[in-house]
């Protein structure tokens, strides 16, 4: 949807105006200038006791985000492991940029240099007994292992999504962390991004209306040489070990103290990843990675499940394909050679049910997900259509709200101000206004830039620790626990199969339930 920055501006406005007036008590990110939002807002306090002493497994892409974001005041990071060493190196100096800072910024060079680094989790868990719990973003292929190998340490867990490779790791991996006694968190953010919280308030006070559709998509270009940090066109064996060169290094000396003299068999047979080449560039290949629904559309399907009351979908469908990456010459001219496997354009849609569902099959609502490598004219968002009202939900950060025109409650649209009264029925209602400016509210309640929900997840995973906190989200407990993190996976990895045996794929109720050994990669019903 594409809107001028007048337009945007004023759906900012409409958005802080019903918040301020849904929430009087807590105005959207009126303790956004504080390091402890997460414990402000969601009420779950400051530690009590020491830090946790934690692990980080993984300080790749992912991994290097969650160093820049962990909260020091709840966390106390004693080692790092990561098999690559430039992805070691990463985790003290950076990226350079405002997304990856390094530990050496964040805690400063004294700090950091504290701060132990491993090749793998194994050594970690070995030489650092004391260590309470780990942070794991390692390519997702091996979150299951990792995530195991630690709890049956007695480690709790926060493992990055997607959850796991398979639905049935998903489930080995609940089955133990409750076997074990230790906690298992799953990384989807959005559980703990102030800005959907407040979103998911209006939507459950109905101000939005009945939801019918819901649209997410996460849109890039990748025909520009060099703009996809997912491996653009390929490498030959020359390019490969020349870029490469101080991992591969590593890794071999690494293999030659295990008693291999060939690398890619140590990889296999010792760490899990077929090949160097599948370690670097995990994304790419089905036996490592999950493809475009697992590494961005697992994030927005969750959002649209919160929106809509974490309910379970009843069905999805849908396409994808390698329509871009290929061989070069053979297709557009714009097309790049490259030998991926996962689909760089896929089209899901998702039948979820509606309030009423139980009662009228036909109160659906469709959420519809796409994600291309050859067009950005749209940011990375969900847009909630009501009946009502729209929200639109863009790259995390901002949210706008705008009012569908009616008879009864005067205009609406893209270029109309709203504010909040009182409907008949008691609950808040939009309504239109003339004035050209935002209430004082509103202005009030709009203080900048939001945390995107990284810090927050971590804070409230080391609070449910020192304070030996089981229970579920509704009553204080991890907001996205193993459970939820499950059911993300299990929306994402379906989807995968739908595109892949071209089928309309019904979810089954024995998948969602960790003690039940059904899972959706070996129905029969889906890959006969």
């Amino acid at each position: 949807m594409q809107l001028t920055p007048e337009q945007q501006r004023l759906g900012k406005d409409n958005f802080h105006e019903a918040v301020s007036f849904t929430r009087r008590s807590f105005l959207v990110g009126a303790a956004a200038a504080v390091p402890t939002l997460g414990a402000a807002y969601f009420q779950y306090g400051s530690l009590n006791g020491n830090p946790v002493k934690v692990g980080f497994i993984g300080t790749g892409d992912e991994g290097s985000v969650l160093l820049t974001q962990h909260p020091p005041a709840y966390m106390d990071i004693v080692a790092c492991a990561d098999l690559r060493e430039v992805n070691r190196k990463r985790a003290l100096l950076g990226d350079g940029n405002e997304v990856r800072w390094g530990l050496n910024r964040k805690l400063g060079r004294e700090a950091a240099s504290k701060i132990k680094l491993y090749r793998d989790h194994k050594e970690l868990l070995k030489a650092h007994p004391e260590i309470e719990a780990v942070v794991i973003a390692v390519p997702l292929c091996q979150h299951a292992q990792v995530a195991i190998d630690c709890l049956k340490a007695g480690k709790h867990v926060l493992t990055e999504k997607l959850m796991a490779h398979t639905v049935s790791q998903c489930k080995e991996m609940i089955q133990v962390a409750r076997k074990e006694n230790k906690l298992l968190a799953v990384g989807h953010q959005r559980h703990y991004n102030v800005l959907y919280d407040n979103a998911n308030d209006l939507i459950k006070k109905g101000l939005l209306g009945d939801i019918k559709f819901i649209r997410a998509q996460w849109h890039r270009n990748n025909s520009f040489p060099g703009s996809d940090s997912w491996r653009p066109g390929g490498y030959s064996a020359e390019s490969f070990r020349k870029k490469f060169s101080a991992d591969i290094d590593g890794l071999t000396a690494y293999a030659k103290e295990s008693g291999f003299d060939d690398l890619d068999k140590f990889l296999a047979e010792k760490l899990g990843y077929p090949s160097m080449d599948k370690l670097v560039n995990w994304r790419l290949y089905r036996d490592t990675g999950g493809g475009l629904m697992a590494e961005l559309g697992s994030h927005q399907l969750d959002a649209a499940s919160i929106f809509l009351g974490k309910v379970k979908p009843i069905a999805c469908y849908g396409y994808g394909g390698k329509n871009f990456y290929g061989v070069k010459g053979i297709g557009s001219p714009d097309q790049q050679a490259d030998d991926r496997e996962v689909e760089d354009h896929v089209y899901m849609t998702f039948e979820f049910p509606g309030p009423h569902y139980g009662e009228d099959k036909n109160d659906v609502t469709i959420v519809t997900y796409s994600s291309i490598s050859t067009n950005r004219m749209e940011p990375y968002g969900e847009t909630v259509f009501g009946s009502r009202g729209t929200l639109i939900m863009k790259e995390e950060l901002e949210a706008m709200l705008y009012k569908e025109a009616s008879k009864n409650t005067g205009g609406g649209g893209a270029d109309q101000r709203l504010y909040i009264l009182d409907g008949n029925d008691g609950l808040p209602a939009l309504s239109a206004s003339a004035s050209t400016g935002p209430t004082k509210a509103a202005a009030t309640a709009d203080v900048g830039a939001v945390s995107r929900g990284y810090t927050e997840e971590m804070e409230h995973f080391c609070y449910c620790i020192r304070n030996n906190i089981r229970e579920t989200p509704d009553k204080g407990g991890l907001r996205c626990p193993g459970e939820q993190g499950m059911k993300d996976a299990i929306m994402a990895l379906t989807s995968n199969l739908a595109m892949k045996h071209h089928k309309r794929i019904v979810y089954k109720d024995e998948w969602f339930d960790p003690d039940n050994a059904a899972v959706p990669e070996t129905d029969p019903e889906i890959i006969s």
